[in-house]
């Protein structure tokens, strides 16, 4: 396959959803999700306590999710979690080392 057919497959909105929808949630409320994300986490119920960060709009949680995704081999995902934390510096490493995959796949077509 050439690269401008795989360029073709790519769709329209891309390949990460990266929107950050806003829930209002009290403070209190908020903490106790937090609580309740890390000790799902902490148990290993990675899938529950990313649902917990997202909902609560929690950085360091997502950073560790991130993290953990790095760990699996699933840059994709990590780059979602480091985006939506907005940890910039993880986030442009990634960055950094995709574009250093992509320009040795260019080489190799050559």
């Amino acid at each position: 396959m050439k690269k401008e057919d795989v360029l073709k497959n790519i769709p329209k909105e891309g390949f990460l959803k990266l929107a950050e929808e806003t829930i209002d949630i009290p403070d209190a409320k908020r903490v106790v999700l937090i609580r309740r994300g890390n000790e799902l986490f902490n148990r290993g119920e990675f899938e529950l306590a990313q649902k917990v960060f997202l909902t609560t709009q929690y950085s360091d949680g997502l950073v560790r999710i991130g993290d953990r995704y790095i760990s699996e081999h699933k840059p994709l995902e990590a780059f979602r979690m480091y985006w939506l934390a907005h940890d910039k510096k993880k986030k442009d490493a990634l960055v950094q080392k995709m574009a250093s995959v992509i320009k040795n796949w260019l080489k190799e077509e050559r």
